[in-house]
């Protein structure tokens, strides 16, 4: 396969997620699974996420995963105000902005004891996306970590000019670490970032996208929040 050729499948595989991530971000926000106003303080987002719960009853009741594993309202950095979340059980959340269409039951062959996914939207433009796996063992969960990262790091070397990931950042807490990646523009400005996750036998994979605020440590700071999440 040539040069061009790779280039031209990663460039139609991106587009056809940020196609089906724009669709799926217009539902959310029609059938209004949590909302709340811009202004909305703390209290509101809580109760925005726990009307997202709502809507999903099994979402709690996961055995050795679950919504409380995934990044809460709470977790967000000032500037960052949900307005709506999806939660699922079923392993279907696209993986990345780099995944096409791939999945994280795609991606573990259908083997784990639990899936659990959110997709957070913002009252400013960009959105956010998990979806987490608990393996059967640690071998396994060692595998899907590897399948992450280099899913990841497919899509760091890319030509000028291209949407990519930047170089990778390790962050370690009580229980678990992970590796996380900022996300560039064409132009070369940040514009969010993913991150791959690991606790024990949980694996999970993060990804911010758009640029919904200024602090320069904010996808650090999503990734601490979740992997916070997953280690607890």
């Amino acid at each position: 396969m040539t040069e061009n050729q790779t280039v031209q499948q990663k460039s139609v595989r991106r587009n056809r997620l940020a196609a089906a991530a724009c669709f799926a971000a217009a539902l959310i926000t029609a059938s209004v699974v949590g909302t709340q106003s811009a202004s909305a303080d703390g209290a509101a987002h809580d109760a925005a996420h726990r009307a997202a719960v709502a809507a999903h009853p099994a979402a709690v009741a996961a055995p050795g995963l679950g919504s409380a594993d995934l990044v809460q309202s709470e977790d967000f950095p000032q500037g960052l105000n949900p307005v709506g979340a999806t939660v699922a059980l079923t392993g279907r959340q696209a993986l990345s902005a780099c995944s096409g269409e791939e999945t994280m039951r795609d991606l573990t062959k259908d083997k784990a004891t639990a899936y659990a996914s959110v997709n957070w939207t913002f009252d400013t433009h960009g959105m956010l996306i998990e979806s987490a796996a608990s393996a059967p063992t640690g071998t396994a969960a060692d595998t899907w970590e590897k399948q992450l990262v280099a899913l990841v790091q497919d899509c760091q070397d890319e030509p000028a000019s291209h949407w990519h990931y930047g170089a990778a950042h390790t962050l370690t807490v009580t229980g678990g670490t992970a590796r996380w990646y900022p996300a560039y523009n064409g132009d070369g400005t940040v514009s969010g970032g993913v991150a791959v996750l690991r606790s024990g036998t949980k694996v999970a994979i993060v990804e911010l996208t758009g640029r919904p605020t200024d602090a320069p440590t904010y996808v650090e700071g999503i990734t601490t929040a979740a992997l916070n999440r997953l280690s607890s």
